[in-house]
């Protein structure tokens, strides 16, 4: 399998939990065909959901693009063959803004 090919891109994870997020994607791709990015993506989201809580996002594929907010210590990107994982726990802004549409304004002038 494809088991001890991983390679880590970018993380802010703890070694620990990066051996878990390696070790749980290696068993989804025993599970999975690799052309089944979705559920391979559902599995190790619901494996991290059950293991550390609610909240984790999972995005498989072979080509994509992200800019995403994560809670410090929880994103992990790597990649095994040609098949890129991302995975971290989602982060909520602290205070909502009373003015969502500023920032749009403040670009048309």
């Amino acid at each position: 399998m494809l088991e001890g090919k991983a390679v880590v891109g970018e993380t802010d994870m703890l070694e620990t939990m990066q051996q878990v997020a390696l070790d749980v994607a290696a068993k989804a791709l025993d599970f999975f065909d690799v052309t089944e990015a979705t559920e391979i993506a559902r599995f190790i989201k619901k494996e991290f959901d059950r293991a550390y809580g609610s909240g984790w996002q999972c995005i498989v594929g072979t080509d994509f693009g992200s800019f995403v907010t994560h809670c410090s210590g929880c994103f992990i990107y790597f990649c095994i063959g040609s098949l890129a994982i991302l995975l971290f726990r989602g982060s909520a802004a602290t205070e909502p803004d009373p003015h969502p549409l500023s920032a749009l304004e403040t670009l048309k002038a």
